[in-house]
């Protein structure tokens, strides 16, 4: 690369109209920056002239202000939460229709997946017992009325874990 006259732009100061010196920091006299101020006020008359500092080149992201260069706001994603902000907790409805369904088939495992395991293996091993005593007829009802319940508390399992996490259903 060449160091020509080119590669140096502006080689003339257009306030001063004096030639930029390498590597020199030097002070400019620029206007007051914005609209101009009313006569009196602040002690500005119209067209001030104020002394700045010529800030040079700035870094990428880096507006200049009139004191020390201020790095823009990060910005966060939608949807993305602050930094020391508590993250909401997000909670889905539980389906009383899933729990009836999982417990035709299964007693007590629509009670198990609602979130009331303890009660929903005591209503599989009640349904498993029945089953057992099926072959003395005595376990005939209790089939028949473990296989109800896990229907019903399939059922109204959903709704109170609903209830509890405050969710209409």
């Amino acid at each position: 690369m060449s160091s020509g006259p080119s590669d140096q732009w502006p080689a003339i100061d257009p306030l001063s109209q004096q030639p930029y010196q390498q590597g020199q920091a030097h002070e400019q006299a620029r206007p007051f920056p914005g609209p101009s101020p009313q006569a009196g006020t602040a002690g500005h008359e119209q067209g001030d002239w104020h002394a700045t500092p010529n800030p040079g080149p700035q870094p990428y992201g880096q507006p200049y202000q009139y004191g020390q260069p201020q790095p823009y706001a990060q910005v966060q994603p939608y949807g993305q939460p602050q930094a020391g902000s508590p993250v909401p907790q997000v909670v889905a409805a539980k389906n009383p229709a899933i729990g009836v369904v999982l417990s035709f088939f299964i007693p007590g495992l629509g009670t198990m997946v609602n979130g009331s395991a303890g009660r929903g293996v005591l209503i599989l091993a009640l349904y498993a017992v029945g089953w057992l005593l099926s072959f003395f007829l005595i376990g005939i009802p209790i089939l028949i009325g473990a296989w109800i319940w896990g229907l019903v508390d399939g059922y109204t399992s959903a709704q109170r874990w609903n209830r509890k996490h405050g969710i209409v259903s």
